[in-house]
């Protein structure tokens, strides 16, 4: 098993129409005004950029995003990421009761040195970290949804 890959699934239940999510979700330069751990988005080309995160761990993951698909349609976005982590994660939008279910999935393995030589301690605390981030992010989100 290596320790320094990862699976994540969260599950956003939320309380606006899926086309709404999806408009918010799309632009990504806008998260650092309601998702506090996203720290800094930065365009770097149409369809790219980079994106630092720091959550309840003290310690900065910077990264490449580049857009794989952005589908309306199917209420999907995905990206491929590159840098302290490799790999990729994508939200699926889903009509849930009278708002939307968000679906995030992310599969990473983590390169960062530290991260990496703490791989088999840390696995606890770094997987609690990225739900912590998650669940705020969701809170973040559904509170701006409400409001516009």
């Amino acid at each position: 098993m290596d320790l320094t890959h990862y699976r994540f699934r969260s599950l956003w239940p939320l309380p606006a129409p899926p086309a709404a999510v999806y408009e918010a979700l799309e632009r990504v330069e806008d998260y650092p005004r309601w998702w506090r751990q996203v720290r800094e988005v930065r365009r770097t080309g149409p369809a790219d950029g980079v994106i630092r995160i720091r959550s309840l761990i003290p310690y900065d993951l910077t990264f490449a995003a580049r857009e794989v698909r952005r589908d309306p349609a199917a209420g999907m976005l995905e990206v491929a990421l590159s840098g302290d982590i490799d790999g990729w994660a994508r939200w699926t939008l889903t009509p849930h009761g009278t708002g939307t279910l968000a679906r995030y999935d992310q599969a990473v393995r983590v390169n960062k040195p530290l991260l990496r030589w703490l791989a088999l301690p840390g696995r606890p605390v770094f997987r609690l970290n990225h739900r912590l981030m998650m669940r705020s992010g969701r809170r973040a989100l559904a509170g701006r949804l409400k409001t516009v």
